[in-house]
Order: structure tokens, then sequence, then C-alpha cells
């Protein structure tokens, strides 16, 4: 009696688990039926970018996804206030709109910079440096109370529409001129040691921000410009200690971790600092770029640039967003790796952290949907 129970039991399990793997598989092949006739591609970009996305955008997208400064605006009214905006012209919620239109899961609200309320961002508390601050609690505590200050400056946040540009240090911004065209943008990011003077023509002479991490900072004091921000990206746990010596002014200990010696004083007051949301970094790497994720940790291959972290923050922060100075063109191994140095091309070797030809796809998605503008055409 005892064996015909369990037989019938063993029979019955059976065959609820070829019904649930028979369910499972149907779900499966939906799935990839769905996926195959999707407009999207893995990453949940739209697939087809083409020159006139950024004009038909503007009328197809839902009401909840067109916004400036928190005020909705419907497509046609949008469409119309783009359309008879003269060029040059800051369009209030320009890039944001867009990158929602191509990218639907971007979600534009988050802080340019971390404030005293950064425990409470679930997404960057659960991961340790560079995709979030676990661990660094308080190291920031200790630099956010001395800085006290975490947005741009009033005379910046008091705008209706900004427009942002992010400075990269590539070869193909020499001899271009471009220098007055980027110093009329409202806010200019320039990453790590970039240098500005002597280089105006090109470049500009404006800085705003100075995105860098402590083996990328100038390490001459005479070298910072007088009315930029010093901003932190901070890429592993030394570099928060690193920023808590600086703003406190301390004597540095032998401080281990670097790949190079770091810079020992930045001529910036505590206000005049800031520490870049963690959380650009890991948008930038996973949902962006698709970078390997590796259980949330640095490893081989999935660090962005942080030429991709700046424009990843500006489509958050900025309504119009540009870029110069990004690009590297393998084909021409004799032309300038930088635009302030006679390296070559040729110089570059495969990055251990960095996957540059993805970075170089997320790019051109951007500015094939004019969701950025590329002024050196260098993506």
């Amino acid at each position: 009696m005892g064996l015909l129970v369990f037989v019938r039991n063993l029979l019955l399990a059976l065959c609820l688990f070829l019904v649930l793997g028979f369910l499972y598989y149907s779900v499966w092949k939906l799935h990839l039926l769905q996926w195959e006739d999707s407009k999207y591609d893995r990453l949940g970009f739209l697939l087809k970018l083409d020159s006139k996305l950024h004009y038909h955008l503007c009328l197809t997208l839902p009401i909840n996804q067109l916004s400036s400064q928190g005020n909705e605006l419907r497509p046609p009214e949008l469409a119309t206030k783009y359309a008879n905006f003269s060029e040059g012209t800051c369009k209030p919620g320009h890039a944001s709109a867009l990158m929602t239109a191509i990218f639907p899961r971007f979600s534009k609200p988050a802080p340019m910079f971390l404030d005293d309320s950064f425990r409470m961002w679930a997404r960057i508390q659960e991961f340790v440096p560079p995709f979030g601050i676990k661990g660094q609690d308080k190291l920031i505590r200790a630099i956010l109370s001395v800085t006290k200050e975490y947005h741009l400056t009033p005379a910046l946040d008091s705008l209706s529409c900004r427009r942002c540009i992010i400075v990269g240090n590539g070869g193909v911004l020499a001899n271009k001129s471009l220098g007055s065209r980027i110093d009329d943008y409202d806010i200019v990011v320039r990453l790590n040691s970039a240098p500005v003077k002597g280089f105006e023509k090109d470049v500009g002479s404006k800085t705003t921000l100075r995105i860098t991490y402590p083996e990328g900072a100038m390490q001459q004091p005479e070298q910072y410009e007088r009315d930029s921000l010093f901003v932190l990206a901070g890429f592993k746990w030394q570099d928060f200690r690193w920023l808590k010596y600086i703003v406190y002014k301390e004597r540095m200990s032998a401080l281990d971790g670097f790949w190079k010696s770091v810079a020992t004083r930045v001529p910036k007051e505590p206000p005049e600092i800031r520490i870049l949301n963690p959380y650009f970094i890991q948008e930038a790497a996973f949902n962006l770029i698709g970078l390997p994720f590796n259980n949330g940790l640095m490893g081989r291959g999935n660090i962005p640039t942080l030429g991709s972290v700046a424009v990843t923050m500006a489509l958050h922060g900025c309504d119009e967003v540009a870029v110069a100075g990004f690009g590297y063109d393998m084909s021409t191994p004799n032309a300038p790796l930088h635009y302030y140095e006679t390296v070559r091309m040729a110089a570059i070797k495969e990055s251990w952290t960095h996957n540059i030809q993805r970075e170089k796809d997320f790019l051109r998605k951007l500015v094939k949907a004019h969701v950025i503008t590329d002024l050196t055409s260098g993506i």
C-alpha cells in the first residue's frame, strides 16, 4: 500500500514538473519572439535612429516623459516651442526628452553631487566604489560637514535652461579654433589635468567644473582655474580618504592604493569642492554602455571612462548637452592622442579597465539621435 502511494505521488510530481517545464519553455520562446520583433536593443535603446528622429520624437513622446524643470509639457506644445527656437537658443528639457525617447528606462532626477541626504540613496548604498558609497559613510560625512555646498553656483542654479559641454582631451580638438564656441556654453566641464592655458584658441578659457580622481588631478596649484569647482569622481575607497586630506588641508601620510603620485594640495576652499554622485558611474557602466556587472565590483573592462560618466551626469543636469574632443581614430596612428602633447594615437593600448568600443557605440547612439552634439565630429 505504501509503495503504491509513493509511486502515485512520484507520478504526480513528475507530471507537475513536466507541466511547469512546458509553461517555462513556452514563456521563454514567446519572450524570444517578442525580443526579435522588438524595436529596442538588448540594453533598451531604440534600434532605429535616423536623422529625423529628433523632430518626430517631440510629437510621439508620452506626456509624462516630456518635462522641463518639473513643468510638464504636452508633445505638440514642446514641438512648437522647439520649432520656433532660433539656432543657439537653449531648449528646456531637450536632452532628457530625446534621451527618454530612445531609452525609456532613463530617469532624469538624480543630483549632480552628493549632499547630506546621500545615505537615503538606495541605488548607491549597496555598491562599493566606484559604483556606490558602501563603506564610505564616515569619510563622506566628514567631507560634507566641511564643504557645506552641494549644488552648482547660485547663478547657474537659477537658470531656467542650461547648456553644457563636456570637453574631452582628444587630439581631435587641436587646430579647430573652437575656443569661443566652447566658452559660450553655460557650463563647461573639463576632465582630469587637461590644461587650458596656452590652448585657449582651441579649447576655450572657461571652466565651470573640473572632474577628476586623485591620480588625474593637477599637481601644480597654479594650474587650477580660479572660478571653477573641483569635483571628485571616487573610483576607489582611497579616493575619498585623499579628498578628506585635501578638504581638511591635512599633512598627507603615505597613501597606498594609487597607481601614480597624487596631488598633495588643491588650491580650492572647501565650499568650492564637490563629490560627484557615483550613481552616474553605475548608470553609465551597467545601464547605458552595458559593461560586465562583475557582482558590482571593479573588474576587467567594466569601468566607464570619465568622459562617458560626465556625459551621463550632464544628461541628468542639463537641458542641452554637447561634447568636444571625444573619440580615438585608430586608423590615423600618427595623429595626436591628446591636444596638449605630442604622443601619437599609435601609443594607445588596450585598456584593462575600459571598453572603448562599447563606449563609442553608446556615444554614437546619442549623437545619431541628436541627444548630444559633437562639435569635433570625433565620435
